[in-house]
Parts: structure tokens; sequence; C-alpha cells
């Protein structure tokens, strides 16, 4: 049925867009439309100066428009930026031609516009997805990755329990450990890294995030089942100067973000990150005597390299981040012992690229990329405690040529190896005694994959790799991916194809300890799961704007997974292989359009069915919004000194894992979570050097009454505080600072 009703929407859309595309012939001006610095600029106008008659351009700044009689200039705007006019009669036969708008910084006065590029805005190959830039992470405080999709309405973020703040993404209605995180196209935050992973990327460091949805290139590897996200960072060659980032809210969190880069001689660069947060304040605001969200101290530091010469050109970084989690019972609550948790990380990493271009004509070039990590977490809950020493390795090698323009072929090996010592105690007895677990995998893999681009318009990609693990044998992930332009404003993609995943079962759900509840680990098998998508995006021209809609549907289906099964024992926690089905069906649609200069719209509705198999019962998978609504408002004045941004969050109601009745007969929570909405707004306000805003975050003060259960009875089977549906804190208001001390060399 979701197919079918996916299908007809293409259908019926395609047909509006191929009507609205002009006929080809023989008298067509053809070409594109870019900013300065090369990016092409979707939803642009270009028209014939004097008539009605235009087009828009496609995701790839492209455009097909019809000679118009006695018509000589064509003319492209965007707004934003200054229009281009060109004359035919200069072109001289020569096509394509190429429109290069630059930013419209007339009479802006004191302030600088760094950057007037669209916030979010489609992936230009073949996979789909988005990429969110700064303007749009500069709509919220986004003081971190897990606070960077407030605006998205692909990616969900929320907490995984009440105690530990660990976060956890979802995407295609499914957990986040089934999205691979890449920084800088090299795969990170692996095993016990995962649960706290969102909050170890300091928003003010990136430069970029790419959100590709479905089946991924099969060059990062085999473990990307619903995405990827791909965090770009401030580059070292970037612009040469110092920023200084400062926030602070009404919770008691206070972070400095500094970051800073040096441009020396020989084309060599060098850049500085550095950032620190602190909670001053505990917050209990429905007074059950925990914290509602734990204090954490961080310290972040990385110092990046680059070297970009004709021939060779070498990226290469560390960094060390160094953790407290403080959380557990408020004074006075009359528990003794009193009910803490404290998780201390420590977590170095380095990585280096090596890149020899060959043939720049022809793009063929070989690449070296390695990274290296060591992760150590020592956690404890309550008497429960768990230490982990995880080492990760990973080296890839590639070759990447272009037959012709048509042709493109990259090949690759690659090495990964996982280390993971791990020490803990799962009884909630002082007196017991730990145990160890030792788990080690090393998987080498090749891979290969083909593009072929038949003039933007038909775009083919099809990569397999063969990998082999030294706990599960070898295994073959095959990736298919086709985009299809029937005109200028109509963008078809398609995908399928296959995901594998090791098991790191405690190491990636370690926050579950936190539970009175017993915890069992089968011994679990390798997951691996097919995805298989289509999109449609549309630019329609409406009241000489530009409305764009995205339509698109997924589906996952597991061959096995690991399930987390809350619901055939009221007292334990079980962690084992899929006996089953288990799915999910995720039907979108989002629109954008330009109101007036200035100000832009926003909405989108996403309908999640997702459903496992617990017990022998196939059911809808708990703590998860059957649905999601999201609209989104941004007005910037015409000189560009005040931004206004606004978002509200619609999330649809969704299943509880199965109740059970106190000794007093009343269930220990109700069978379904309501829907429930929250509101964001921020303000900011630019200057030449620097920038201040002020904000608030769930104004509408919505929370989960109680999100841990038996919180009296801390030490029971009853304690739950792993039941999270909803925010845990009300309204929140912050303010801060971004500051640009200028050029340094």
């Amino acid at each position: 049925m979701y197919i079918k009703i996916f299908l007809i929407g293409i259908l019926w859309m395609s047909t509006f867009g191929l009507t609205y595309g002009r006929p080809v012939t023989s008298d067509i001006i053809f070409g594109t439309v870019k900013e300065a610095n090369g990016e092409p600029l979707a939803g642009a106008n270009v028209y014939w100066l004097g008539t009605s008659a235009g087009t828009v351009t496609g995701a790839e700044g492209a455009f097909r428009l019809e000679k118009a009689s006695g018509a000589t200039r064509i003319v492209a705007v965007f707004i934003g930026y200054m229009p281009d006019t060109l004359d035919i009669r200069d072109v001289n036969e020569t096509l394509p031609v190429e429109f290069v708008l630059h930013e419209d910084a007339q009479h802006l006065g004191e302030v600088t516009v760094t950057e007037r590029r669209l916030g979010m805005k489609p992936l230009n190959g073949v996979i789909n997805g988005l990429q969110i830039n700064q303007n749009e992470l500069f709509k919220a405080a986004c003081c971190n990755l897990g606070e960077s999709f407030t605006t998205n309405p692909s990616v969900d973020v929320n907490y995984s329990d009440a105690a530990t703040g660990a976060r956890q993404i979802k995407m295609l209605g499914l957990s986040g450990i089934y999205v691979q995180m890449l920084t800088e196209n090299l795969p990170n935050f692996r095993g016990a890294a995962a649960p706290y992973a969102l909050g170890y990327v300091p928003g003010p460091w990136m430069k970029s995030i790419q959100v590709s949805k479905g089946a991924s290139s099969v060059r990062n590897g085999y473990e990307s089942i619903t995405g990827q996200i791909d965090v770009e960072y401030l580059k070292p060659d970037d612009e040469p100067g110092a920023d200084i980032n400062l926030y602070g809210n009404s919770e008691g969190r206070m972070e400095a973000n500094v970051s800073g880069n040096i441009h020396l001689k020989n084309k060599l660069n060098t850049e500085i990150l550095a950032h620190y947060e602190d909670n001053l304040m505990d917050m209990d605001e429905n007074r059950d005597g925990f914290l509602d969200k734990p204090n954490v101290r961080q310290l972040n530091l990385q110092n990046r390299w680059d070297r970009k010469g004709d021939i060779y050109i070498f990226h290469g970084g560390v960094g060390l981040l160094s953790e407290k989690r403080e959380s557990g019972q408020t004074a006075g609550m009359g528990v003794e012992p009193p009910f803490e948790i404290g998780l201390k990380t420590n977590r170095y990493e380095g990585y280096m690229k090596h890149a020899f271009i060959l043939d720049k004509q022809r793009g063929t070039n070989i690449a070296f990329m390695g990274s290296a990590s060591l992760h150590r977490l020592d956690g404890s809950f309550g008497y429960k405690h768990y230490s982990v020493n995880q080492k990760n390795a990973y080296a890839q090698f590639m070759f990447e040529t272009n037959f012709s323009e048509k042709h493109n072929l990259s090949t690759g090996v690659s090495l990964n190896y996982d280390g993971i010592d791990q020490h803990y105690n799962l009884n909630s007895r002082a007196s017991a005694l730990p145990e160890r677990a030792d788990e080690r995998e090393t998987t080498p893999g090749v891979y290969a994959q083909y593009t072929l681009n038949l003039h933007e318009k038909w775009i083919l990609m099809a990569g397999i790799r063969a990998d082999h693990s030294s706990l599960f044998g070898t295994f073959v992930t095959p990736r298919f991916h086709l985009k299809y332009n029937p005109s200028e404003s109509v963008n078809l993609r398609f995908s399928a194809g296959k995901g594998y995943r090791t098991v790191h079962a405690l190491a990636e759900n370690n926050f579950l300890l936190a539970s009175g509840r017993s915890l069992l680990i089968d011994e679990l098998e390798q997951e691996k799961a097919w995805n298989y998508g289509g999109s449609a995006l549309f630019y329609i021209p409406v009241f000489g704007n530009v409305l764009k809609i995205n339509t698109e549907y997924y589906y996952t289906h597991f061959g096995n997974q690991a399930v987390i099964d809350y619901d055939s024992d009221p007292f334990l926690i079980r962690i084992s292989n899929l006996n089953g089905r288990s799915y999910s069906h995720t039907f979108q649609v989002d629109a954008t359009y330009p109101i007036v200069k200035g100000l832009e719209l926003s909405a989108a509705y996403r309908l999640n069915d997702v459903k496992t198999t617990y017990g022998g019962v196939l059911q809808e998978k708990p703590l998860t919004s059957k649905y999601k609504g999201l609209m989104t408002a941004s007005y910037k004045t015409p000189l560009g000194k005040w931004q206004f941004d606004a978002t509200l969050q619609l999330n649809g109601s969704g299943r509880m894992p199965a109740p059970y009745r106190f000794s007093d007969g009343t269930l220990s929570w109700n069978e379904r979570f309501p829907a429930f909405e929250q509101l964001n707004v921020q303000i900011t306000r630019w200057f030449r050097h620097f920038s201040v805003y002020i904000g608030g975050e769930n104004l509408t003060g919505f929370r989960q009454k109680n999100p841990i259960v038996a919180a009296d009875r801390p030490w029971s089977r009853q304690f739950e505080p792993t039941l999270i549906w909803g925010p845990v804190n009300g309204a929140m208001a912050y303010a801060g600072i971004r500051i640009n001390i200028g050029r340094i060399e």
C-alpha cells in the first residue's frame, strides 16, 4: 500500500513537472547558475529580458531555456545575490553557458555577510539527502551535534534515559545505531562512544553536516543501513582568523568555544579547536529526588593541519576529550545509601589523509586515509559498574578516475579493527564480583563502485563490496542508486542496498545499567538488513518565487537484528537475536517557500510504521512516535542586521513497553504516550565582527511528568529511568555571543 501511494504521487507530480518544462528543441540555451565559490544555486530564476518566458534551475543549478522570439538577453536572479545578464550574441554558439552570481552586499553598512547560501539544500549527487550549512546551524544555539537537528524534518534526537543524559538520533523510524557516523568521510564514534557521541562534536566546530538517507556509498563501509551523517569541521585553510562563542542557559549550563587558524608558509595551514562546558546548577523540576539531566563537565581539543599542492594534498590532526557526567539522587531524599551515577570518559584520536593527483583533467587520483582512537569509559550506576577500554583503527586505500565525462570508477581496499576490553558488574549488590568480556574483530574489505552520468539527466551508481570478519566470515554488500531528471524542475531518485552491523551490546547500551531490571544479553549474531527507497524533488514557480516540494518513501526490513525486549518480562531487559519480523515504513513530504524577500517558511510531515517481534508477537516498536510534523519560519531584515527564527514540532503518540501493576493495583505506566508539541525561538543581532543571540527552547513547557518510574525506590526492581519519550525539562532560555577577532597570520 505504501509503495502504491508513493508511486502514484510521483507519477502525478512528475506529469506536472513535465508539462511545466518546455520541450527541448534545437533552439535551446542551456547552462548553469553558480555562486562565486562554484557552488550551484538551485531554484534560481532564469528568464528572457523583456518577456515572461523563463525557467528555474534544478538541484545542480542547471537550466534549459527555449529561445524567445526577438529576445537577446538572459537574466539569472536569486534572492540575496546580484542578478547577472548574458547577451546571447556574445555566446557564439558556445554551450553550455554559465552565470556566476555574487552576494548582494550593497548598503549593508556595518554588516559583513560571510555566507548567504541556503541553510539546507539537497545533496547534488545521486544519493538522496541534505547538506546543512552554518546558516542553518546558526538558527539555533546548536551547542553540539545532538542539538543541530532542531529544524531538520528527517532526523529526530531524544534522550535515551533520564539518568545518564545519553542522546540518540532516529532516522527512518529506527535507532541511530543504524546510521553510520562519519567525520569528514572517516567512520567514527563506534561501540562505547556511540551512546554519548552526539555530545562529543561541539556545534561551533562544524562547517556543515551531510545527511544521506537509505543505502549509501560502499566506499565508506558496510555499516550504513538507514543512512549516514558526515560532519565537516572548520578547515585549516579557511579564512585566517579566530572565533569565540560563549553560551549560557537558564539551567546553569555554560559553554566556551574557540576556533582559530593560521596560514603558514609553503601552503601549510593549521587550526586549533577548543571547547569547554560545565553545569553550575542541579535541575530537578518535577521534584522526584533525581536530577533531570546529569551535570556534565567536558574539555575537548583538536589540532588540525593541511597542505594543498598541485599534485599532493595532506590533511591530518589529533584530538583529546575528557568528560565527567554526574547524576542520581539529590541530597536529603532519605535513601541510604543514595543512588548515584557517575561516568568518566577519556578519548584520544588522530587521523590523516594523503591524496596524489595523477591526472587533474580526468580526476584520476589515489588516496590513503587512516584513523585511530582510544576510548576509555568508567561508569557506576548505583552498585552496578561498567568499565571499557576500546581501541579502533581504520585504514583505506582508494583509486578513482573518470574514463570520460560519462563514466567514473572508484575502487579500493579497507581494514577495520575493534578491540574492546570490558569489566562489569550487572548485579545490584555491593558484594557482587566483577566479570570480564573482551571483544576483538578484524575486518578487511574490498570494493568497487561505477557511476554513469548521461548529461545530468540520468545518473546511475552501482557498488559492491566484500568483507571478511574474523567473527562472522565473508559477506557481500551490494548497493544501487538511480537519479532521473525528467525536466529541470523535477529530480527523481531510487535506491536499494544491504547493510551489516556487528553488535557490541553492552558497550552501545551501557545506559541500560541505570535500570533496576536485570540485564540479559544472548550470544548475538551479525545484524543485516535491506533498505529500499525513492524520492521526488520539485521546483515549482509560484508568484515569482520557487516552491520546493520533496516527497520520499523508505522501507527497511531486517534479516537479523539485536532486539531490546522490555515486554516479555517486567523485571528483565533482554537483548537477543530477532525471532520473527522487523521492519520500518517511512513516508515524508516537506515544502519550502520564500514568502517575501528575507522570509522563508518550511513545513514537513512524516509517517512512521515501525514494528518488531517481541516474545513471538509482532508489535509497534516502543517509544517511537507514529508521526512528526514540523514548521519553521526564518526572517532576516533587508540589511541583514536582525534575524528571527522559530520552529514548531508536533510529535505523535506511540506505544510504551507493556506495563505491569504495583502492589496497590495501579499500572506502572500508561500503555501509550500522548502527542506533544515543542516551540523553539531565537533572535540574532548581527554586527560587523560579532553577533548576539537570545532564544528559548520548549517554550510550550511540555515535559514528561514522571520520566523515572519508582523514583522513591531506586534500589528496587521497579526503578526505571530508561523509558523516555518526551522532554524531561520545561521551558529553557539561553543567550550567547559569537565574536570574530580577525585575521591571524
